[in-house]
């Protein structure tokens, strides 16, 4: 009997093991429609009637969201609340909701949470939407701007440039 308990002890561990040897990974296809459902979800409005733009700065950066069709009063409300939420939630050091969205902690927020004091997030209405900009002097807190919104043009494939703006 003693050593049964060890030996089914080690056939559980080794069950364990192979069962999740066997999990495959999301692919880039599967990731992208699970951050596009959880983002929708989330944001409070459609990923597929707005665009999104992430821009690097020489002083940080900007978060950009405008609704495909300047008639769509829905989308655009929508966006301009996200918005407005985002910086007052990022000013705080909260950034619950892209770590939600993309089910990791995007690079650059342990950063941007440690440094809060030193980042400004200002949210404006724009036509068709709205926009965060994000300042700083600090250059420990600008690399860590500048790598949150990289991640972020990655993961909603924006296609927007990496490079750092004048």
């Amino acid at each position: 009997m003693k050593v049964l308990y060890p030996l089914t002890a080690l056939l559980i561990s080794l069950s364990c093991i192979q069962a999740s040897a066997q999990q495959t990974p999301l692919t880039d296809s599967e990731h992208f429609k699970s951050v596009d459902k959880r983002g929708d979800m989330e944001m409070g409005f459609s990923h597929e009637m707005t665009s999104h733009h992430f821009l690097l700065f020489r002083d940080g950066g900007a978060i950009e969201v405008e609704a495909d069709d300047p008639n769509d009063a829905a989308s655009k409300e929508g966006i301009r609340d996200h918005l407005v939420k985002i910086a007052g939630m990022f000013s705080q050091g909260d950034f619950q909701l892209p770590m939600l969205i993309h089910a990791t902690v995007p690079p650059g927020v342990d950063t941007m949470q440690r440094l809060k004091g030193k980042i400004t997030y200002t949210a404006a209405i724009t036509q068709k939407g709205a926009r965060v900009r994000i300042r700083t002097e600090d250059s420990e807190a600008l690399q860590a701007i500048h790598e949150f919104l990289r991640f972020q043009i990655a993961d909603h494939r924006t296609q927007d440039s990496i490079e750092v703006q004048q």
